[in-house]
């Protein structure tokens, strides 16, 4: 126990200094939500991958997909580094770059409405993103408190309240810059721990052919007599794996708070080098998180909850739990830095986007268009000093939301992550990522794929979720694509001369 606390008390003071050296960089608005657009490609490249990965991974989706589907569950892993780091870099990063500095654009509501010529929808996405973002953020607090609770013996009302008070305190003093920096730190944790965590675990099963020559004596759930599932190449369920992978893989390219960080980045060559390095990350960690978890059937059956299903939330943990204390002391870190790193990257999100977008939601000129009216220079800082003061207010305010929920939970977290990224992604992978290469998407179209993404998932969850939130999400995303080029052939297209305007950042 005393080396768990001190290597925790240790970690979270290294945290706080860091913030306390960012504040200086946390003046103005582009400092404190994008690090003056000037992070390099290792911080940004770590940064995205922890901001990916936390404790809604390793904890909910590791155990929950690890015993749904044995070893086949790497898939997931694997899909997460290729399609939702490779393909995301290369698609969308130096486009993302290039377009919303020109537009200067800071959030993704932002983006929609400059883009889009439209404050509407720059507000109606602050909400929708501001909205989704909770139940999030309330799973990360459901997972990184599970794994407190069992590593400390601390109750998880008082695990969630501690892990938000600290990650408020370094995100509202260094903003983005502290966030990266710290993400870089927590991020070589991860890198570290996911490794001797495994070799660890394997250990206690006589090594990786004894597991492995375990999983595949274990009878498949559906039919007893049948051998061999959870240890074949794609799994007793091969079709609910692939709406895993798609909605893990392919709903970070619509989460504000992972493509904000193309934002950030430097330059292309920055770019280049960050594809590489997230994508090496995403192997490892994710690969590695899903890889254990599909051992999780060797560690006895997890305890059902009260309406009798089990509770997939407690099989990792169950898995660890026999461990040394030093492996155990390293899996806190390993969580705590995998769940602090999203959560700083979530609330800053939702707050820059309730501020920019919602409560000081300036005019913008289009590109090629002159600004009417111009402020000096003395009252242009003060309104920039007043918007990191109401960010930093929001941050509390969405936090305290969080809490609420992460100390009722309402389901599993798998499924809090499946209800967020499928209405998120839902509404704005598709116009998102079709307004950085085609010109003739519409507003209209943009508004028809807002409604799709959120009622699709609203209504799926008010029915009780006859489709799996999972598959839901899935669902909504790719759905997202047609409706957005049907809409945009039937409906007005926006003025040529603004659209070339906006174009002209990649010739």
């Amino acid at each position: 126990m005393a080396i768990k606390i001190l290597l925790t008390i240790i970690f979270i003071c290294v945290m706080v200094f860091v913030g306390i050296y960012s504040r200086k960089q946390a003046k103005s608005v582009d400092g404190f939500v994008l690090g003056g657009r000037a992070v390099g490609p290792w911080l940004t490249a770590f940064a995205y991958g922890t901001s990916y990965f936390s404790a809604v991974v390793f904890v909910g989706y590791a155990g929950q997909f690890g015993w749904k589907y044995g070893l086949s569950s790497t898939w997931i892993g694997i899909g997460n580094a290729v399609i939702g780091s490779l393909l995301a870099w290369l698609v969308l990063g130096r486009r993302t770059k290039l377009m919303t500095q020109h537009i200067e654009s800071r959030t993704m509501p932002d983006f929609f409405g400059t883009r889009y010529q439209s404050q509407q929808l720059r507000v109606i996405a602050s909400i929708i993103a501001f909205v989704f973002l909770i139940p999030y953020t309330a799973g990360v607090y459901k997972g990184i408190s599970t794994l407190f609770e069992m590593g400390f013996g601390i109750d998880y009302q008082y695990c969630v309240i501690i892990m938000a008070i600290f990650t408020a305190v370094y995100v509202i003093l260094g903003g983005y810059k502290a966030t990266a920096m710290n993400d870089f730190i927590q991020g070589v944790i991860m890198l570290f721990g996911i490794i001797v965590v495994i070799a660890a675990v394997l250990n206690t099963q006589g090594g990786l052919s004894a597991a492995v020559g375990k999983m595949a004596e274990l009878p498949s759930d559906t039919d007893p007599g049948a051998n061999g599932g959870f240890a074949s190449l794609f799994g007793p369920d091969p079709w609910n794996l692939l709406g895993v992978v798609i909605l893990t893989s392919l709903g970070t390219w619509g989460l504000p708070q992972m493509v904000g960080k193309f934002y950030s980045i430097t330059d292309e060559q920055a770019i280049r080098r960050g594809t590489i390095i997230s994508t090496v990350f995403a192997l490892v960690v994710a690969g590695g998180c899903y890889f254990l978890g599909g051992f999780g059937r060797l560690f006895g059956m997890p305890p059902t909850l009260p309406n009798g299903r089990l509770d997939f939330d407690s099989i990792v943990p169950s898995m660890l739990v026999t461990l040394p204390d030093v492996i155990i002391a390293l899996v806190v870190l390993l969580v705590l830095s995998a769940s602090m790193s999203t959560l700083a990257s979530l609330v800053l999100t939702s707050s820059s986007t309730m501020t920019l977008d919602l409560i000081y939601r300036d005019k913008k000129a289009a590109p090629g268009e002159v600004q009417e009216g111009s402020i000096d220079d003395d009252v242009s800082e003060r309104i920039e000093h007043r918007k990191v003061v109401v960010m930093r207010v929001l941050i509390v305010f969405f936090i305290v939301i969080s809490l609420f929920i992460a100390l009722n939970p309402p389901t599993f977290i798998a499924q809090l992550m499946g209800i967020s990224w499928g209405a998120l992604a839902g509404a704005f992978l598709a116009p998102f990522m079709l307004g950085l290469y085609w010109r003739g998407v519409t507003p209209a179209a943009v508004w028809a794929c807002f409604i799709w993404g959120v009622g699709f998932t609203v209504a799926n969850m008010l029915a009780g979720n006859p489709i799996n939130p999972i598959n839901c999400g899935a669902i909504a995303m790719v759905g997202g694509f047609p409706i957005v080029w049907i809409v945009s052939l039937l409906t007005p297209k926006m003025p040529r001369k603004t659209v070339d305007s906006i174009f002209e950042c990649y010739q």
